[in-house]
């Protein structure tokens, strides 16, 4: 860690016109009251590059119930670490203090405070009598500490992802303040590691996902040490929280990308360990699929609410052949089941309301082009003419 590169209002191209107008209520009032307050992440990198950001986030040195003071319409939210979110209409802010990377030696504390607590509850429930369960100690702080470890600006712009992800905009002085060389990478439409790669990924296995989704949207390149790191790591992706997972799908799909981010994957194999299914049919049908999908998201400034989670799967799935056919036709619940079978692809967990609607649309699509079909999908079958009876 060293000084940073702070670049001054005249020397680059973003604006404070260009920022969200409620953000910069959220940014002025923590500024007045004497906090330091940035515009950070993909807000930062977005405008720089000409492009409009789908948030705007607040990093900041005011602890989360700091910010609430300042807020009335303020909530705390999350249990592993406390986010301030501050709400205009339909419309959240989101602000985070800033938090730094934990040693080994603080996250292992933590994981043996984090058990001591399982054994002490444990040990309440079966003691077996009023006696045996111990006291409360409220002043006991029972957060998970590697999680909620506030730092400085620049401890935080070391814990990210990637070097583009850690840019600052300050909006007291109109600056841009780079700790990683996110600027330069920027310059030179490079996806850079902040850290050795391969830890980063052991650390969070979806960043290797981030890595290819970014590279796509933004048509840069990936750096070779990345690369590297995914080849020798990719089957950690396995390792992911399905629901996280099938986010990050949705929004690959909603990215205007598709088609050149599920190539990078598909090139790099990191579909193999999500959905076999996927790595083996991933081809010529499911790129035009995608590419169909992209062209109409370009259509609009953000993502449509016509873009609904069974449209995206449908163009997903279809090109898939037998894979997408064992998910819209998932076996049927019977009394001898004891549970409702599951309905994934690979690792992908697929709310069945999605699937239901997916095969809704794909019933009304048969109606569409043969307008022969009747509301239940067979053919109308005229009844014969009679001839009349003769005199």
């Amino acid at each position: 860690m060293g000084e940073p590169l702070i670049v001054p209002r005249p020397e680059h191209a973003l604006s404070r016109k260009l920022v969200d107008p409620e953000a910069l209520k959220v940014l002025y009032r923590l500024n007045q009251a004497n906090h330091t307050a940035y515009l950070v992440g993909g807000s930062v990198r977005d405008l720089l590059l000409g492009r409009k950001p789908k948030d705007f986030d607040i990093g900041t040195s005011a602890q989360p119930y700091e910010v609430k003071k300042l807020f009335r319409n303020c909530w705390i939210i999350g249990r592993r670490f406390r986010l301030a979110h501050v709400r205009f209409g339909d419309k959240t802010v989101e602000v985070a203090t800033f938090r730094r990377q934990v040693s080994a030696e603080e996250a292992a504390a933590a994981e043996a405070l984090q058990a001591a607590d399982v054994q002490e509850s444990a040990d309440a429930r079966h003691g077996g009598t009023a006696a045996a369960i111990p006291e409360l100690d409220e002043s006991r702080d029972r957060l998970v500490h590697r999680d909620n470890t506030f730092g400085t600006p620049e401890e935080d712009a070391f814990r990210r992802d990637f070097t583009i992800n850690a840019l600052f905009y300050d909006i007291a002085t109109f600056s841009i303040i780079d700790y990683t060389g996110g600027l330069e990478d920027l310059r030179a439409g490079l996806v850079r590691c902040i850290g050795v790669p391969a830890e980063r990924f052991q650390e969070d296995p979806v960043r290797m996902l981030r890595a290819v989704a970014m590279a796509a949207r933004l048509d840069f390149t990936i750096d070779p040490p990345i690369e590297a790191a995914i080849a020798g790591h990719r089957a950690d992706i396995a390792r992911s929280a399905p629901a996280r997972l099938i986010e990050e799908f949705y929004k690959l799909l909603r990215s205007g990308a598709a088609a050149r981010a599920f190539r990078m994957l598909a090139d790099h194999k990191l579909l193999e360990p999500i959905s076999e299914e996927m790595q083996v049919h991933a081809g010529d049908s499911l790129w035009t699929s995608l590419t169909a999908l992209d062209t109409y998201r370009k259509r609009f400034e953000s993502a449509p609410d016509a873009l609904t989670n069974a449209v995206l799967l449908g163009s997903l799935l279809m090109p898939l052949g037998p894979a997408a056919k064992a998910v819209t036709h998932p076996p049927r619940w019977t009394d001898d089941m004891k549970k409702e079978p599951r309905i994934s692809l690979g690792l992908l967990p697929l709310a069945r309301r999605d699937i239901d609607r997916l095969r809704q649309i794909l019933s009304l699509q048969r109606r569409l082009v043969d307008p022969a079909l009747s509301p239940s999908g067979r053919p109308w079958r005229k009844a014969p003419r009679q001839k009349a009876n003769p005199p």
